[in-house]
């Protein structure tokens, strides 16, 4: 049997299918209103300030807010490494990956994946390589499998063209250096 939360909550989820936003935005507001510790209702709201409105800060309150009332709920922890990954927050990210690694519901390969983009953000290709591989050997899906060894060429081609030099990006300096 299912609450009048959560029925509400999959209409809302229909009226996402349906690109009808505003709509799924109210009852989610509106699940809110009524037990605010509801944790889809939170990640979903932030799926649409993040997609919809652009709107970075409010997406990551949701999605932390998600994460707080329901720790095991995967989905909030997903979307906020993708705001930091956005918005180039490394350090965020890492700290966010860190605390993925002690929740079961997340998947491990997703993990290492991210680390490697992580890594290949900071030009560090041979890191990133280590975490696509990992990726690999954590993973039990093909098509990501063959996704991350795509990762691996990429971050293979990069380092025979840029090697050990440093690299400048924005007002960082980064020094990817093989012999690490």
């Amino acid at each position: 049997m299912t609450t009048k939360a959560e029925q509400l909550f999959l209409e809302a989820e229909v009226d996402i299918r349906n690109t009808n936003f505003h709509e799924a935005f109210s009852k989610y507001e509106s699940i809110l209103y009524e037990e605010p510790r509801f944790a889809p209702a939170h990640n979903s709201i932030g799926w649409i300030y993040k997609t919809q409105l652009d709107n970075y800060q409010k997406a990551e309150t949701h999605f932390k807010a998600a994460i707080q009332n329901d720790p095991f709920y995967p989905h909030p922890y997903f979307h906020l490494a993708g705001i930091y990954f956005e918005l180039e927050d490394l350090d965020k990210l890492a700290e966010h990956l860190d605390k993925c690694k002690n929740i079961k519901a997340i998947e491990k390969s997703w993990i290492h994946h991210k680390r490697g983009c992580l890594a290949e953000l900071m030009y560090s290709f041979s890191d990133a390589i280590n975490h696509y591989k990992m990726a690999i050997l954590e993973s039990f899906n093909s098509e990501r499998v063959t996704e991350y060894k795509a990762d691996i060429e990429r971050c293979e081609q990069k380092e025979v063209l840029y090697g050990s030099s440093s690299i400048v990006k924005g007002s960082r300096v980064f020094n990817n250096d093989k012999a690490k």
